[in-house]
């Protein structure tokens, strides 16, 4: 199948249904014997050991991760330092001769760059080594690809993949045949040109983002029920594979999928659940971040995470057995910070559930219990196994405490001339009492902390 149905004429936008057949039946047509691949992770000046925190050995392995979750049989996997990039090849003569031999000599189909590459690097990579070349970006892009199911996760996928490929284009691209599911940008044997139209791409892209609009107000609404109902906001965040869907799953009581697998979930799920305190609330899964997520993937899934965004309770779950746990917090916190949530992370609104301490040995497991129990991470961290569910009860108990704590009653007065609050408070508290006496009203209401302090400016005066 060709990339060019994606791209037809107006009809492109086809049914959620259409889109369904098409990726089910790209996945019908994939070979009987996995594609082999090559990994190579250049470790770039500013990367190597003692100048970043980053494990050079942690992220070949991440990459080679990336690549057999979308079942890619890694037969070569290589990492060296550069010591400058090219610009024609980002990669060294040296470097480009050496790995044609080994690609040819294991036959290798499609290597993965784990770097970002210009369009001129990847195709004088392709023209080198005589096979398909993708970086990061494209691989992560290829890999949502094949997980969306939803019809607001295809659409967003879709977007990402656009805006990526619109960037590359000059007036055709050289794509090999598409054998698999996701975007195309692995391919099988056989070249075929396949002329891209920006102005039908960019048709796209504008249809997309109307349908994505539709979702956004979509959630808003749902979330202003949700709020209505007095039903808190739990959403769980963290690196991909870090064990949330098996939290998640734990707490709700549900199936979702969930794998030792990178980007094992990319639909966001929701579920009520009962706190031991028996205040009911609704649970949150969110797609998994990673190190250097394409700026695409998080301006197209927008709407998803605006639910992060508009959540009571942000907990960051992180596997503390994996050698990079701490670089992996700073990536999360990162893309927190690109969404605009520093003053909720300043103010205690995001707590970490340390998850996989089964997998410690007791030497290790010491010092994060240790951290977790004392100091500034004290009612901020809880040690716990998503698997065996121990801690879990500690950190629902937490999640309760905190619920409560944002939810106590406030009582404020508003002059009734002062409609705009008043339409504010209706639209951001839960207002559970309204007396009207004396040109003002007089409101008990329930408010987070973000909340508080937001009406503390409007009104000009401390709660």
């Amino acid at each position: 199948m060709a990339v060019r149905e994606r791209f037809e004429s107006p009809g492109v936008a086809a049914s959620e249904n259409g889109r369904q057949r098409r990726r089910e039946a790209l996945v019908a047509e994939r070979p009987a014997v996995p594609t082999v691949a090559a990994v190579i992770c250049p470790i770039l000046p500013d990367q190597r050991p003692g100048l970043a925190v980053r494990d050079p050995g942690a992220r070949l392995e991440e990459a080679v991760g990336l690549a057999e979750a979308i079942a890619l049989d890694v037969r070569l996997r290589d990492s060296f330092v550069l010591r400058r990039p090219v610009p024609a090849t980002l990669l060294g003569a040296g470097a480009v001769a050496r790995l044609k031999s080994a690609i040819e000599e294991l036959g290798v189909a499609v290597v993965i760059i784990d770097a970002r590459l210009t369009p001129v690097q990847q195709r004088n990579l392709e023209r080198a080594w005589n096979c398909k070349v993708i970086d990061r970006t494209g691989l992560i892009l290829e890999i949502f690809g094949e997980r969306a199911r939803t019809h607001e996760g295809t659409l967003q996928v879709e977007l990402a993949a656009l805006d990526y490929q619109r960037s590359r284009l000059v007036r055709s691209w050289t794509h090999l045949e598409r054998q698999r599911g996701g975007f195309g940008f692995l391919g099988g044997p056989g070249e075929s040109q396949l002329e891209m139209d920006r102005r039908l791409i960019g048709e796209r892209i504008l249809k997309i983002k109307q349908e994505l609009e539709q979702v956004r107000r979509t959630r808003t609404l749902h979330r202003a029920g949700r709020k209505r109902g007095a039903l808190p906001t739990v959403a769980f965040v963290g690196y991909t594979n870090a064990g949330k869907s098996t939290l998640f799953n734990r707490i709700a009581g549900t199936d979702v999928f969930a794998k030792d697998l990178l980007f094992a979930t990319l639909d966001p799920t929701m579920r009520a659940i009962r706190l031991p305190s028996g205040q009911r609330a609704i649970l949150s899964d969110t797609v998994g971040f990673i190190a250097d997520l394409p700026t695409t993937l998080v301006a197209a899934f927008r709407a998803t995470l605006e639910e992060v965004q508009e959540a009571d309770l942000i907990v960051h779950v992180r596997d503390v057995s994996h050698p990079d746990a701490d670089q992996q917090k700073a990536d999360v916190e990162a893309v927190l910070l690109q969404l605009g949530l520093e003053d909720r992370m300043a103010g205690g609104e995001v707590i970490e559930a340390l998850n996989k301490i089964d997998l410690l040995d007791p030497e290790t497991r010491a010092p994060v219990e240790a951290v977790a129990a004392t100091g500034a991470e004290r009612r901020r961290a809880y040690v716990i196994s998503a698997r065996t569910g121990e801690g879990v009860d500690a950190l629902l108990a937490a999640i309760g405490e905190r619920l409560s704590a944002a939810g106590r009653p406030l009582e404020v007065d508003i002059p009734l001339s002062d409609g705009a609050t008043i339409a504010w408070l209706y639209r951001h508290a839960e207002v559970r009492d309204r007396r009207d006496a004396d040109s003002m009203a007089h409101f008990t209401v329930a408010l987070d902390a973000e909340g508080r302090a937001r009406l503390a400016a409007r009104l000009g005066r401390e709660l």
